[in-house]
């Protein structure tokens, strides 16, 4: 009687410890739905040493700046409200802040983010500079590092993107805009001969290196990436579909996010109008920081998906983040669906880089994800 009663005892405590087990595993499964309840474009997700995810973007409900959300797991995100706002006594930027990306560096945070120069002698439509704010916390308050942009290289840029050398240089890669930027091509004279647009503009993505305290720009702008200028270019099908589909005379190269991984630096970009259906997003490898780059032969690596049943559309302006372990990659982008409308909302979707070296992106999803 005692061992049977020892054996009871014994198989009452498994049972207990299973479920014990089986509670923990459950509750260490995250799961999410795509798209999150942010209304931002351009999202751009920072992993601080504080052990927090931090969600900066474009919009959001922020006046003349930007807002940040938190969250510990990427599934679970906290308003924290308006952390930078610009067209302040001694601001350079006075309209349409854009964009924003912070990173942190020696014990402070920094802010690349692009807005319209107050400095407008000519009353130019589109006159977009990028500057830098800096603060203490990945909330802010963050503040102009100066009361002018980062540089003038003439023409209006967006959409900073800074990557670090791994031996003490910084570099930033930056869009110029299609403003005043027609370009000849065999996709431009297409155009012309179908009745769709007398010329085409061009947005294209440049590199420059710059101080690592990020107060000045280093050398000339550097040309990374263009639109294809022929036809039977690989990539010409998908980066002209805003132009041959009779959407908007312009193509973009636009949003590049750099990452390195070895010696390779992989440039992720927004190619076809931001505001349509057809943006979607490719990406270049170097061997060096300023090039010269190649497309993969595998873009798009996310776009659309109406086409497959889904109701995605206008996927782009993506940027990176990891698992706090390091080990998983995550595409932290903005797109629309049906029942969103026009309004962009943050989508994140696993990503990863095979041992053949090729990126890709498992999305865009919207039936429930495990973290």
């Amino acid at each position: 009687m005692i061992r049977i009663k020892q054996l009871v005892l014994l198989l009452l405590v498994a049972l207990t410890i299973s479920s014990c087990v089986n509670k923990a595993q459950k509750e260490d499964i995250l799961v999410y739905s795509n798209p999150l309840p942010v209304q931002f474009g351009d999202p751009y997700v920072l992993l601080a040493s504080d052990g927090l995810y931090y969600m900066y973007g474009t919009g959001g409900g922020a006046v003349d700046g930007f807002c940040v959300y938190s969250s510990p797991d990427m599934v679970n995100w906290k308003a924290e409200g308006q952390v930078f706002r610009g067209n302040v006594p001694g601001s350079w930027g006075v309209a349409n802040f854009w964009a924003p990306e912070v990173y942190e560096r020696n014990g402070k945070f920094y802010m690349l983010y692009s807005a319209d120069w107050k400095e407008n002698p000519t009353n130019e439509l589109e006159n977009f500079r990028i500057g830098v704010a800096v603060a203490d916390k990945p909330t802010g308050p963050f503040k102009e590092l100066s009361d002018k942009p980062l540089f003038d290289p003439g023409y209006p840029v967006i959409d900073g993107n800074l990557v670090d050398d791994g031996n003490g240089r910084t570099y930033m890669y930056f869009s110029r805009c299609c403003y005043k930027h027609p370009v000849e091509s065999e996709i431009a004279e297409q155009a012309r001969k179908e009745g769709k647009f007398n010329e085409i503009e061009e947005s294209w993505i440049y590199g420059i290196e710059v101080k690592p305290d990020l107060t000045d720009v280093i050398g000339e702008p550097v040309l990374i990436l263009r639109p294809p200028v022929k036809l039977d270019d690989t990539q010409s099908e998908w980066e002209s579909r805003s132009v041959t589909t009779g959407e908007v005379n312009r193509r973009w190269t636009e949003g590049p996010y750099t990452l390195k991984k070895g010696d390779t630096y992989y440039m992720m970009y927004s190619a076809n109008y931001f505001g349509g259906k057809n943006y979607a997003v490719g990406y270049a490898t170097s061997k060096n920081p300023l090039g010269s780059f190649t497309k993969s032969s595998d873009n798009p690596v996310l776009q659309k998906n109406v086409e497959q049943g889904g109701i995605v559309t206008g996927t782009g302006h993506n940027s990176v983040t990891w698992s706090k372990d390091g080990k998983q990659m995550y595409c932290v982008y903005h797109g629309r669906t049906q029942e969103t409308g026009d309004e962009r909302v943050v989508f994140i979707d696993k990503m990863g880089i095979d041992d053949n070296g090729r990126l890709y992106v498992e999305g865009p999803t919207t039936t429930p994800q495990k973290k």
